[in-house]
């Protein structure tokens, strides 16, 4: 059910009030495309315990307005992000509590938060593209993977870090990874926590667009946004759906679910809309959600 106009308004207020660890912008009022920047350049963009209820609280703004087609996840500064902050991750990890049960079951329970976090980049049904320059380690490869389309800029590298901190990856590298860049690939990124280079992730598939610098990458990922919004606003976002439902089932349920999907959506507008676009080759004029 599309949003009321008093939904629209008071998301578009509280996106302009802002936030701690993030910068939400429209670059161009009548582009459908909004880039949230991480926004602690001084510290990396290192995430804080701010920033994991920061990021669901912005998509799920961005997820009432009409007016958000697509997001970039980028960030400000030099590097995308040089992972969890260490402070942050000691404030997690500690207890008041004496009894070892109680302070499992709260970690428990803050990990779940943060897993919810970056999830939230994946349950978000509009597509989201990564811009990742400089440092993409740990945390940063974390939210990378949740991402729809990631593309970077030829200074970019990636390190799964955690091993090195005497860690297991918790928040879903580990998950997603595999089905990103292979089994193999994976094992390796995650035990030797080694440096990638822009050229090998994209080797391996972790990103699918390489560009000579940042400004470039920024340009690049601003066309490619505006591409996706200029798409079907249904389609877009079925693919989407069923490309992640399909990634964690067998085949043929994958093909059930799309049939089921596609049974419902098929009486869309916008294919009889597509039709005539592509019959009378003009740009087609899509429904707004």
């Amino acid at each position: 059910m599309a949003a009321s106009d008093s939904e629209i308004r008071a998301a578009e207020e509280e996106l302009r009030r802002g936030f701690q660890t993030l910068e939400v912008v429209q670059k161009e009022p009548k582009i459908p495309v909004y880039h949230i920047y991480l926004n602690r350049a001084p510290q990396r963009n290192a995430l804080t315990v701010s920033f994991f209820s920061e990021l669901p609280q912005a998509l799920s703004l961005l997820a009432i307005l009409p007016s958000a087609r697509v997001v970039v996840l980028a960030a400000r500064g030099s590097h995308f992000c040089s992972g969890i902050d260490l402070e942050s991750l000691r404030s997690l990890s500690s207890s008041t509590s004496a009894d070892p049960a109680t302070a499992a079951d709260v970690l428990r329970r803050r990990i779940l938060s943060l897993q919810a976090a970056i999830s939230a980049i994946e349950r978000f049904r509009k597509p989201v593209v990564a811009a990742i320059q400089g440092a993409c380690i740990g945390g940063g490869v974390d939210l990378a993977a949740a991402c729809d389309i990631r593309c970077c800029s030829d200074d970019a590298f990636f390190i799964v870090k955690e091993v090195d901190l005497a860690l297991a990856a918790d928040l879903g590298s580990l998950q997603r990874l595999p089905h990103i860049v292979g089994y193999g690939n994976a094992v390796d990124l995650a035990l030797t926590c080694r440096r990638v280079s822009a050229s090998e992730a994209k080797a391996m598939g972790l990103v699918t667009r390489v560009f000579p610098s940042i400004s470039a990458l920024d340009q690049g990922v601003d066309q490619l946004a505006e591409g996706l919004a200029a798409k079907s606003a249904v389609a877009v976002m079925g693919t989407k759906a069923v490309l992640l439902k399909s990634r964690d089932q067998k085949v043929e349920e994958g093909l059930e679910y799309i049939a089921t999907w596609n049974s419902a959506m098929l009486m869309s507008p916008d294919l009889e809309e597509a039709v005539a676009a592509q019959l009378q080759k003009r740009k087609p004029n899509f429904s707004k959600l």
